[in-house]
């Protein structure tokens, strides 16, 4: 599979053509998907002054390898929220993102949950609804790569 590397650059110009569609939403609250969203929430955080930065933990692939199953921990307390949007790098399944949707839904009904990733795939079972560019090949995020070189 070809590997296609997303620099720190690409990432800030892509962040200011997402912020200004997050910012019109004005959610109380982001939620980090770690560890892919954990960079992208940070940013949007910062840009955005939104002090209610959480992160949930979800493991379903090891490396390139998707995993069978799912291992999602560290949910996080969000009863005082009324909007939030959930961040992770890319939709490539979707199965993560179903499967986070359906934990904070279940736990927060009253919540509207919205979906923020810079990357999405079409044939994903669930859309972003806030995103960037349609992935078409394997990204390596300078978050994953530049300090192993």
């Amino acid at each position: 599979m070809k590997k296609v590397y997303y620099s720190y650059e690409q990432c800030l110009r892509d962040c200011k053509v997402i912020l200004p569609k997050i910012k019109q939403y004005n959610p109380d609250a982001l939620v980090s998907i770690a560890r892919g969203g954990l960079t992208l929430g940070h940013l949007i955080s910062e840009a955005l002054e939104i002090r209610q930065l959480y992160t949930i933990n979800s493991i379903h692939y090891d490396g390139m390898q998707k995993l069978q199953t799912f291992d999602i921990s560290n949910i996080p307390d969000l009863g005082k929220n009324n909007k939030v949007v959930v961040v992770d790098d890319i939709v490539d399944s979707g199965e993560t993102i179903v499967e986070v949707l359906k934990i904070l839904q279940q736990k927060y009904p009253q919540i509207e949950l919205k979906v923020a990733t810079l990357f999405y795939k079409p044939s994903a079972l669930v859309q972003p609804d806030f995103s960037v560019k349609e992935a078409d090949e394997w990204i390596d995020f300078f978050w994953e790569v530049d300090l192993l070189k």
